[in-house]
């Protein structure tokens, strides 16, 4: 397993990023899996955390990117001008990343929250782990 996008599953935010990741994606790289499922559980217990970080990870070439580091790497999968987005590493990390957190703080109260965790349509499932 490589190249995984994990997600809160009943973050509308999430979902909706999930959605544009999958529409502007150059090459289907990516698969996804949500925090709440055995497949993320077992990435990020594997990579060493003991609770479930309040982010969007990517786990790449068996390590695993969060917060703003994770966002920056997954645009490089995406198609122009999306892809541009890398720019950002040139932002320090520490702003990077209180940006982050002040979002992923405030998402559900911002953006809603799912009872149930997203359900892949039938052109998607291929691409959703767990």
């Amino acid at each position: 397993m490589n190249n995984i996008v994990l997600f809160d599953g009943v973050c509308n935010l999430c979902n909706r990023s999930v959605d544009f990741i999958i529409r502007h994606e150059k090459s289907h790289k990516l698969q996804f899996a949500s925090l709440q499922s055995d497949v993320g559980k077992s990435i990020v217990n594997k990579s060493g955390f003991d609770e479930i970080p309040d982010s969007v990870m990517l786990y790449v070439d068996g390590k695993l990117l969060i917060r703003s580091d994770a966002v920056l790497a997954i645009s490089t999968y995406l198609k122009r001008p999306y892809a541009y987005g890398i720019i950002f590493k040139y932002v320090p990390k520490i702003l990077r990343d209180s940006v982050y957190n002040l979002i992923a703080k405030n998402r559900y109260r911002w953006f809603g929250k799912k009872e149930t965790c997203r359900v892949p349509s039938a052109d998607e499932r291929e691409r959703f782990l767990g």
